[in-house]
């Protein structure tokens, strides 16, 4: 992959944008690597959390339009059926957590990026923007589904409306960012390291139902957990869980 560098540190798969000449503006290439990356830590067994950051001084700049105007003209798919949608609206489910880090240029595709995964890490100094309706257009990678769930209609409707850019004070006041650290990157590891260690069936079993929440409903969530339930405590990792409790001592899970 040219623009999507991976590495995997303790079982958590670092996904680092790596077009930091052009901002990490996405080219149509750029969001096809970045689906194989998140297919590759749905796919792997051994991988239990995602991170996606950038090393550069911008987290993305947003859509290069000059190249992905060209093949959604074309009634191309962002992202294939096969692979998983990093902002889940089409393609496969997500149902590994992701820790998000950003600085600098948060704009367009990165707040859908935020919205679309679990925690979200803001350095100071960045600045955050849903500008595509000075472009002519509408988000159109979920801001107008999520934006508002997240943050609350008014919240949502005064940027998405207006275009208006915003920094991490306001991100965090609206609750679009869950914490502003000096040092993004080793903050969001840390996090996506801790929740590493827990239980990865557990930890899959809240992203899907927590998610079933916002899909499909109150009912449709709460008649899930009783038999996910049933089912995790007859894994390995639910008995490795009891016993570590009765020993107290740090349990050692494997997903089994």
């Amino acid at each position: 992959m040219d623009f999507i560098k991976t590495e995997v540190i303790d079982h958590v798969l670092l996904i680092e944008l790596n077009r930091n000449k052009k901002m990490n503006a996405f080219t149509f290439q750029m969001l096809q690597e970045l689906a194989e990356a998140y297919t590759m830590l749905e796919d792997d067994k051994t991988l239990r959390c995602g991170f996606l950051h950038s090393k550069g001084d911008h987290f993305t700049s947003g859509l290069d339009l000059a190249d992905v105007a060209e093949h959604i003209a074309k009634g191309a798919a962002l992202f294939g059926d096969n692979a998983v949608d990093p902002v889940q609206l089409t393609g496969r489910k997500r149902t590994k957590p992701v820790i998000v880090a950003v600085q600098g240029y948060s704009l367009t595709i990165a707040i859908e990026l935020i919205l679309a995964n679990d925690i979200c890490i803001a350095a100071k100094g960045t600045t955050f923007g849903q500008i595509e309706i000075k472009r002519g257009i509408f988000p159109f990678g979920g801001a107008t589904i999520r934006f508002a769930q997240r943050c609350g209609w008014g919240n949502a409707m005064r940027y998405l409306l207006t275009g208006d850019e915003f920094d991490e004070n306001e991100a965090l006041r609206i609750g679009l960012i869950q914490e502003i650290s000096d040092t993004p990157f080793e903050t969001g590891l840390a996090i996506a390291r801790t929740i590493a260690k827990q239980a990865p069936l557990g930890v899959r079993a809240t992203i899907v139902n927590a998610t079933k929440t916002f899909e499909e409903g109150f009912e449709a969530a709460k008649a899930d957990l009783m038999p996910t339930l049933h089912k995790l405590m007859q894994s390995k990792d639910a008995q490795e869980g009891v016993q570590s409790f009765i020993e107290r001592r740090d349990a050692k899970f494997t997903g089994e």
